[in-house]
């Protein structure tokens, strides 16, 4: 009979680890499960952990591709496929080289007895700690169809989030850029030839059409300067941004913006409550489930507020309490977590509020949408007078003092 080294979390949310014999995998989750602890990981000690590192760019598929290919997986299961036969399957049917690559490392691994969360983390990208925690879950709670296919849904929703964020950024940036490009033109080209004659007569110049021709001949002559500066600029700012104190301060700052913070914490809001509610819906404890959520937020500041919680859960205080402390959350979540601990519900009062905040991120991003396309009509506007000023202000002084 085969021995298992696990690694467990009991009811209390103490984690225990040890080795127990049993006739499968199945058998010894199922003997943890009669103890009242629930199964973090579970690999036979039979040496097939050895030498193995993550490989070196490895390929990799897109969301869309893993939630399709989760889905595919949940379906094969459900359909009443044995793990193994149901990765084959779902093999057979891929459509891309590099999907048939993770698959034929996922077949390896599991038919050495590895766990296929195990399988997973071990080959790294696309399976980022939400999938391999959602993988986990399926492994333990027993219902591994069923929580597979709550996996393609987050997926499917963060890929549908992402979209709708690019299609809310992509026009405002382009207006950005052509206004960017508009002034560069208008000041290095266009400008010193109209002013060209008006030069020649040694008239003394107003004062924006002084400011745009000494950036026509800044931008003329140390345009390779800007450049480089530019670059070092880039980098010293990816540089600072790493340090986990500034990323912090940096993205806590961002939360604070009136339009663009909303939209930011809405989206991270929406993702918290509906991975969570999946997470704990799938049978995973709580404290497990947020360390797996942290890391889906996206946002430091709200990560470390995560944290904070975490760590007040983990000496006995409620859900509901740190996360209202904190001011980060809206009052709406904190409510929700209040009844949904007093009630027993949580899970299920979890997954009903993350269609309200879905709805709530639709209309950050419709507001989002409105003012930004605005606020830079509103920049081209004044950078379009103050340019045409100093364009037609000599020529009226001319014409005025010829005539």
């Amino acid at each position: 009979m085969p021995t298992f080294r696990y690694q467990s979390i009991g009811a209390d949310g103490a984690v225990t680890s040890g080795t127990l014999t049993a006739n499968d995998r199945a058998g010894a989750v199922r003997t943890l499960t009669q103890r009242g602890e629930t199964a973090l990981t579970m690999q036979m000690t039979d040496g097939l952990e050895v030498g193995l590192g993550r490989a070196k760019r490895r390929p990799t598929i897109t969301r869309p591709e893993l939630a399709d290919f989760i889905r595919e997986l949940a379906t094969a299961l459900e359909a009443g496929l044995p793990l193994m036969n149901a990765l084959r399957v779902v093999h057979k049917q891929a459509g891309t080289p590099k999907l048939r690559a993770i698959l034929d490392f996922l077949i390896e691994r599991v038919e050495a007895g590895v766990p296929l969360y195990q399988a997973a983390k071990e080959y790294g990208a696309p399976f980022d700690d939400m999938t391999v925690g959602m993988l986990r879950a399926a492994d333990a709670s027993g219902r591994t169809s069923e929580v597979l296919h709550q996996l393609a849904d987050l997926l499917e929703r963060s890929v549908e989030l992402r979209r709708e964020v690019v299609g809310a950024v992509i026009y405002p940036a382009m207006v950005a850029g052509l206004i960017a490009v508009s002034v560069v033109i208008m000041i290095v080209f266009v400008l010193p030839r109209i002013m060209a004659p008006i030069l020649a007569s040694n008239r003394p110049m107003p004062l924006p059409t002084e400011i745009l021709l000494a950036m026509s001949g800044f931008i003329m002559h140390w345009w390779y300067l800007i450049a480089a500066t530019g670059i070092l600029a880039w980098y010293a700012a990816r540089a600072w941004y790493a340090h986990p104190d500034n990323r912090l301060r940096f993205d806590a700052t961002i939360l604070r913006f009136p339009v663009v913070g909303r939209l930011f914490r809405d989206i991270a809001v929406a993702r918290f409550t509906r991975t969570l509610g999946t997470l704990v819906s799938a049978g995973i404890p709580i404290l497990s489930a947020l360390r797996i959520v942290r890391d889906t937020l996206g946002n430091h500041a709200l990560m470390h507020a995560i944290d904070q919680v975490t760590e007040k859960v983990t000496t006995g205080q409620s859900l509901a309490d740190p996360l209202e402390r904190c001011g980060l959350f809206p009052p709406l979540l904190v409510q929700i977590v209040n009844i949904g601990e007093r009630s027993g519900r949580l899970e299920q009062m979890l997954m009903h509020a993350a269609g309200s905040f879905d709805r709530q991120v639709n209309n950050s991003l419709k507001l989002f949408t409105r003012i930004l396309p605005t606020f830079l009509l509103v920049i081209m506007a004044v950078v379009a007078v103050f340019v045409l000023s100093a364009i037609l202000l000599p020529i009226l002084e001319l014409q005025q003092s010829v005539g």
